[in-house]
């Protein structure tokens, strides 16, 4: 997901540039003064509160704002992101999307600030009056905007310059090279993003091999926890020995080390793309570590598979991999395959339920053949990656 917020002066070019943002990367357009009116003509219970205020002579809080701003985000799940436009716009504001995206596990990649002289804002203002026929764009009208965004704007900008994603542009170029300059740096932005994908579904879903072939085609890290723990038991290591002892007494490795391992993987990987993770998380526990541990390295999930088999298909699979050299430990009954089913139920199904409340889960059917089932989750990626080649 890539979030913007588009910056500038009146005059800058804001609504030019914001037009080629929103087609060319998929973005869903967050003016609040648009979404207040919508709301307002829509007659809901946030519309009808801004409106006893407005007609009071007031000024909409930032209560009734930010919750416009997250209901837009949550029901327009299927952009590539979302651009700002008017907000924040003040310090305070600032600090209430951090918190707004920090909640929908997200954030805001960068601000963008299309930076034009005074002089020359008031040139184009003066030019677009006599085009538009806006009375109010006389030149101490004008002025006084100016001063305004000045006054409440520079700590604003001031707030992204410490966090470090503050970017200007010289919005004093022509039109078409301001355009590329901004694409340029939303390239960039795309090029550091992560692209981690969860894995979910019933032993016996195709996970594991559905993940491997998408790591292959996408050039991904597989990151699954069964085979890092039978690396570390081959390579003889000091958790390798620890692993091996859990094992042989029939204890589940705990996430003291489980967790070191994946992190590793995550720090060592180089120039990678992204990572799938297949196995983990498997807890509610574990879901909290994933995004935290995501988080210290400035990444998040960007999206989520559920692949769904009906049960008697995923019992009959399993019972044939009990044959062959890929067997698992439970392949070995079907009172033990039942059983690792029902784990999955107790254990991993709250997991994928508490993600439904936060990302957008999307659910494979993995019954067909592997390829169909394949090309089904290349398609949904691709769809919403549309970067991704």
């Amino acid at each position: 997901m890539l979030n913007i917020a588009l910056f500038g002066p009146p005059g800058a070019g804001k609504g030019t540039q914001s037009e080629f943002l929103i087609k060319k990367y998929n973005l869903f357009y967050i003016s609040t003064g648009e979404l207040l009116r919508k709301e307002l003509a829509a007659g809901t219970k946030l519309g009808m509160q801004a409106k006893n205020i407005i007609e009071q002579g007031g000024l909409v809080s930032d209560e009734i704002i930010v919750q416009i701003i997250e209901k837009t985000i949550k029901t327009n799940s299927d952009a590539n992101g979302f651009l700002f436009d008017g907000f924040p716009r003040t310090y305070i504001q600032a600090y209430i999307l951090e918190g707004l995206m920090i909640k929908l596990n997200s954030s805001l990649d960068a601000l963008i600030s299309i930076e034009v002289s005074e002089e020359e804002s008031v040139k184009r203002l003066l030019h677009r009056a006599k085009t538009s026929g806006r009375s109010d764009d006389n030149e101490k009208v004008i002025r006084n905007r100016l001063k305004e965004y000045r006054e409440k704007t520079l700590p604003v900008l001031n707030f992204y310059k410490e966090k470090g994603n503050y970017i200007a542009v010289n919005g004093m170029q022509p039109i078409p090279k301001v355009t590329e300059d901004i694409e340029q740096i939303i390239n960039d932005l795309l090029s550091k993003k992560l692209l981690n994908i969860v894995m979910f579904g019933h032993p016996g879903s195709g996970r594991g091999s559905l993940g491997k072939a998408l790591a292959e085609k996408y050039k991904l890290e597989f990151v699954a926890t069964g085979t890092m723990l039978d690396e570390e038991i081959k390579k003889g290591s000091k958790t390798g020995k620890k692993i091996r002892k859990l094992y042989e007494s029939g204890q589940l490795v705990p996430d003291e080390i489980v967790i070191p391992l994946i992190e590793r993987k995550i720090k060592n990987s180089k120039n990678v793309r992204g990572f799938i993770f297949k196995g983990f998380p498997r807890t509610l526990v574990q879901s909290y570590i994933l995004d935290g541990l995501l988080k210290k390295y400035d990444s998040y999930i960007a999206k989520i598979f559920e692949i769904k088999v009906d049960t008697l298909e995923l019992i009959r699979r399993l019972d044939k991999r009990s044959k062959t050299d890929a067997a698992m430990p439970y392949d070995s009954s079907t009172e033990k395959i039942v059983k690792r089913l029902q784990e999955h139920e107790d254990k991993t199904v709250p997991v994928i339920e508490k993600y439904k409340e936060t990302h957008d889960v999307t659910v494979i059917d993995g019954t067909p053949p592997f390829n169909e089932v394949l090309e089904n989750i290349s398609k949904e990626i691709e769809a919403s990656f549309k970067n991704l080649k």
